[in-house]
């Protein structure tokens, strides 16, 4: 159905006493089915940060008809915008504003803020709300604090950790790891019952196996725990992990093992279930694996991993690999997760190792990949092709389009049906088909200020969201 269409459906059921377009949701106040969101930093002399939309469709920030100049989210103030929590599914967004530690919530029925999460330590350096909106957790590595807005209890936790610097939360919002940097170890919070804040109560010596901190100390309401062999009491030992990602269901997670790009010796994929690590009292079940089952289990992906992209039973694990000039380059593995085996590495664009990376799928059997820092590697230093965005084939396992350098890539957006992706590249929105990679006229969709990050803020699932 085109906007045009969509806009008189809409319209029509209007007068039947509502106004609803795709999944039932409810038509915003702009009258777009097809909006872009985006992260604009100062994008003016007088704020430093600003969420505006546009009109995917027609690939324009005006209305169609001319009526509206330009459409934005009202009530933001946070200061620059740096990454969007895209959940379409709940009609929200959570946009996390570098320039003052702000977590803001985006209605995008009302296209409006519904609220900042109050109680976070400082600055974040990772941060995720659950889809229920109950729970926030935030990685502050410079406070070295897990931070948990826990809004069942109308209460904040902030919990020891030195060094903290990512957490990864599963789909259904009910397990969270998190990550020390320049560490072989992975940690996991738990919440608990009012007779265990009773038992762990009056410190350390009263803690539980495992526990690393309890807050607060003179009665607990959760305690962070190091993943621990269950047979011998000792910490699980991983390979400079920096993140997981999680089957559809949620019950696995698949720990990205950084490996050389991040100090460790091999990069790898380790498979852990996630049922021991689950945070509501109660709710846990069976054990960590031993050591041994661990890494019997670890896949290794020689051209590295430190951001990955799960598909069906398809794990697309992207990294640097260190090469024999001293330099790294880029590389995506393709792992298939029945038959536990690696294809070899696949030459991408460069970027930063063990550094940020974004991963979308998109339209046409497209993969697109993007890093930061890609003129420091292998490619430019011997004037090979290079550039920040990578379009990969899944159907043919083939890399079929490799951008000129636009300068660093923050952000990607698929435009589901409409073949095509929203980027977020040195500042500037850029769009391009998902059929061929070529460009699309952007003149219409630039920002003044910096763009960081995109969203497809009407996208079919929560799925359509850039892999942080």
């Amino acid at each position: 159905m085109s906007a045009a269409a969509a806009l008189v459906a809409a319209a029509a059921l209007a007068g039947c006493g509502s106004t609803t377009y795709f999944a039932g949701r409810t038509l915003p106040p702009s009258g777009l089915t097809n909006r872009v969101l985006i992260a604009v930093q100062n994008p003016s002399s007088s704020t430093k940060g600003a969420l505006e939309f546009v009109d995917a469709y027609y690939d324009i920030r005006s209305s169609y008809d001319g009526k509206t100049s330009g459409f934005s989210i009202s009530g933001f103030s946070g200061a620059l915008p740096t990454t969007i929590q895209n959940l379409p599914e709940e009609q929200l967004g959570a946009v996390y504003g570098s320039g003052d530690g702000t977590l803001t919530l985006v209605n995008y029925a009302k296209e409006a803020t519904a609220g900042t999460q109050s109680g976070l330590d400082g600055l974040s350096s990772s941060i995720f709300i659950t889809r229920s909106e109950s729970y926030t957790f935030a990685a502050s590595q410079a406070a070295s604090v897990l931070t948990v807005l826990d809004r069942v209890a109308g209460s904040s936790y902030y919990l020891s950790l030195p060094g903290v610097y990512r957490i990864s939360v599963n789909s259904g919002g009910s397990s969270v790891l998190a990550f020390v940097q320049n560490s072989d170890y992975v940690y996991y919070p738990r919440k608990l019952t009012a007779a265990q804040t009773l038992s762990y109560s009056g410190g350390s010596s009263n803690w539980p196996s495992g526990a690393v901190d309890c807050q607060p100390l003179n009665s607990p309401g959760w305690c962070l725990f190091q993943a621990q062999d269950p047979t011998t009491k000792k910490a699980l030992t991983f390979d400079r992990p920096v993140k997981a990602v999680f089957s559809a269901d949620g019950g696995t997670a698949y720990v990205l093992n950084c490996g050389p790009e991040c100090g460790g010796s091999k990069a790898s994929v380790a498979s852990l279930s996630v049922a021991p690590t689950i945070f509501l009292a109660g709710q846990q079940s069976g054990t960590l694996p031993t050591q041994s089952a661990l890494s019997s289990s670890t896949i290794s992906t020689p051209g590295g991993a430190s951001n990955a992209l799960l598909s069906t039973s398809t794990l697309y694990v992207a990294g640097q690999q260190l090469q024999s000039d001293g330099l790294y380059g880029g590389y995506l593995t393709v792992v298939n997760l029945t038959t536990n085996t690696a294809g070899s590495p696949i030459s991408i664009s460069d970027g930063t190792p063990g550094g940020p990376s974004r991963l979308l799928l998109a339209d046409d059997n497209t993969l697109w990949i993007g890093m930061t820092k890609c003129t420091s590697g292998e490619r430019y230093a011997h004037n090979l092709a290079y550039g920040c965005l990578t379009m990969f084939n899944t159907s043919t396992n083939t890399v079929t389009m490799l951008e000129s350098y636009l300068g660093d890539l923050t952000g990607i957006a698929g435009i589901t049906g409409l073949h095509k992706v929203y980027v977020a590249q040195g500042g500037q929105v850029y769009i391009y088909r998902t059929t061929d990679g070529a460009s699309v006229d952007n003149q219409y969709v630039t920002v003044t200020g910096t763009a960081y990050d995109v969203a497809y803020m009407d996208g079919s699932t929560d799925g359509n969201n850039t892999v942080y």
